[in-house]
């Protein structure tokens, strides 16, 4: 026997030490709700939990945003909805108006005070209707801006459709016989390739009235990789114009349009892509944005005028608030499908992280006795040299 090294008292003293720090994880791990609270409790594990919990948050402040985004469009859907009872309103005042019936001093002027009254408040309401103080209906929102437009060439001019760069311009010309041509210029901050992008105008003179719509040709930028933001920039940009009453004088038929890129941008995914934003534009819908800013019913020529006018702002007004209706669908399409995923991920990240309660207490169970079990040896351990006493003695 010997006295020098007490091995059975060394391994139950380790066994008893492992057993202790066994049970503090256990405790750890029933206390925290975590089978991972530390990288030494599973390294890979942990790793791949942060990844998918960073998913998971993201996906739902995605989907924070895309209610937010709902939001944004019943308030701008709510302002044009009254802007078109106004229209609708100012429809009949100009067909009463254009009523044979009426005197211009009296009668027609006392409905033209109401045409001028409902001009004010669409200014208004253009004005005023905004979320979280981001004008929605005053044009900022817009696209594009057009100057330069003169009532002998191009009446009206809008640009949509692609990812349109910031200082982007379209100028449409037409020459003496009513032949458009038009001519892009890419603004400073366009990929490389842009100024390669052109726009075919209908090839036949324009006839006033009418409107026409030239499509941005890509096919001719290089397929090696080069222009490929170019490419991915200007497909499907579209130019829609509206020619005006007459082409005699060229010069007086200019109208040009240069890029704002005002249109707001919603985050709608966790991930830097373009698939994971979705861009509205909402144009100006005031009365001057409408065309019906200079609207007039105190004569029957101008009602009758007026009538047509009208009722191309309440077909722009109508085509805006379809727009919003269709993103709107598309918003509540998309929160259900993040709430969905943000639930997946969820789960599985609780699989590989949560602690399962019942197997872990039968764990803490067993250590608890195995330590029990390694005091009680540890004693006994360290009694045995006592009994070489009792050689010594006899």
């Amino acid at each position: 026997m010997r006295i020098q090294h007490n091995i059975a008292a060394l391994n139950a003293s380790n066994r008893l030490k492992a057993n202790d720090n066994a049970i503090s994880k256990n405790i750890a791990k029933l206390s925290s709700g975590y089978r991972i609270n530390n990288a030494a409790d599973d390294a890979a594990g942990l790793a791949v939990s942060e990844k998918m919990r960073a998913q998971s948050n993201g996906l739902n402040q995605a989907q924070s945003n895309a209610e937010n985004g709902i939001s944004l469009v019943q308030t701008a859907e709510g302002g044009l909805n009254e802007t078109e009872a106004i229209l609708q309103r100012m429809n009949t005042l100009a067909v009463e108006s254009a009523n044979g019936t009426y005197q211009d001093g009296t009668d027609r002027a006392n409905l033209n005070k109401e045409i001028t009254a409902l001009q004010s408040e669409i200014d208004r309401i253009s004005t005023s209707t905004n979320f979280n103080q981001i004008n929605l209906l005053d044009g900022s929102l817009s696209n594009a801006t057009v100057t330069g437009i003169s009532d002998t060439g191009i009446s009206s001019l809008a640009v949509s459709g692609g990812n349109i760069t910031e200082g982007d311009t379209f100028e449409v010309k037409t020459d003496t016989s009513g032949i458009a041509t038009i001519t892009f210029t890419a603004g400073s901050g366009a990929p490389a390739g842009a100024d390669s992008v052109t726009f075919t105008a209908p090839t036949a003179a324009l006839e006033a009235g009418k409107t026409y719509t030239a499509t941005a040709d890509v096919s001719g930028l290089a397929t090696d990789g080069t222009e490929d933001a170019a490419i991915a920039a200007y497909t499907g940009v579209t130019i829609t114009f509206t020619a005006g009453a007459s082409f005699d004088d060229a010069t007086a038929a200019d109208a040009t349009a240069t890029i704002n890129n005002k249109s707001l941008s919603l985050q709608i995914g966790s991930e830097n892509k373009d698939d994971q934003r979705v861009s509205l534009s909402i144009g100006d819908m005031s009365s001057k944005g409408l065309g019906v800013n200079g609207v007039s019913i105190a004569n029957q020529e101008d009602a009758r005028s007026a009538i047509d006018t009208i009722k191309t702002a309440i077909n722009i007004v109508s085509a805006t608030r379809a727009d919003l209706g269709a993103l709107q669908n598309r918003l509540e399409h998309t929160t259900n499908n993040l709430s969905t995923m943000s639930e997946n991920l969820t789960s599985a990240e609780s699989s590989i992280r949560d602690v399962d309660m019942a197997d872990e207490y039968v764990q803490y169970s067993k250590n608890q006795i195995l330590s029990q079990a390694a005091t009680a040896m540890l004693t006994q351990a360290n009694a045995q040299p006592q009994n070489v006493l009792s050689l010594l003695k006899g």
